[in-house]
């Protein structure tokens, strides 16, 4: 009975991201104690109240193409998109065009970059991004990034994130 509850839950939200959550029923049909676990750990990769949104889904998009190049980027522009982050900007982050990006925002996205790819170049970034949202978007700008990776990962453990899919940003 709960599954089944849970298994039309999770059909609402594939319509509202545009994208599969088979790996989760996987899950669910699996280990409902591993399941519950899982759902605990949403509110926090949802976390966000000091960063604008633009800010925050940035580094999110910048976490979860380093990751991934499929279903789980999609989901993270759709997410942009529904929290009316603009076009030209997901376009900028998907392109890598930095310079496309405003000032504070390009900061965010090689920050993100800098963190992701452990370059060792985001000592300065971090004290601006610190003093721009404070201490509290600094928080959230590190939970986004570690919880943007944690989809991707348990996809490709669990063998739901095999190819490459090209990245729509609807209008």
């Amino acid at each position: 009975m709960i599954r089944t509850i849970i298994c039309n839950r999770l059909a609402a939200e594939e319509r509202a991201l545009g994208a599969s959550l088979d790996y989760v029923r996987d899950m669910l049909r699996t280990s409902l104690g591993a399941f519950f676990k899982f759902a605990m750990f949403l509110p926090l990769s949802r976390h966000r109240k000091a960063l604008p949104h633009a800010a925050y889904h940035i580094a999110r998009i910048v976490a979860t193409r380093d990751e991934d190049c499929g279903t789980c980027v999609q989901i993270e522009v759709n997410l942009a998109r529904s929290d009316g982050v603009p076009v030209d900007m997901i376009h900028a982050v998907l392109n890598e065009d930095v310079e496309a990006l405003p000032g504070d925002l390009a900061d965010v996205y090689r920050f993100a970059v800098a963190v992701v790819t452990a370059t060792g170049g985001e000592d300065a970034l971090r004290e601006r991004l610190r003093y721009r949202y404070g201490e509290d978007g600094l928080v959230e700008l590190a939970l986004a990034l570690a919880a943007a990776r944690v989809f991707p990962i348990i996809k490709r453990t669990l063998g739901y994130a095999r190819s490459c899919a090209m990245v729509k940003v609807e209008v």
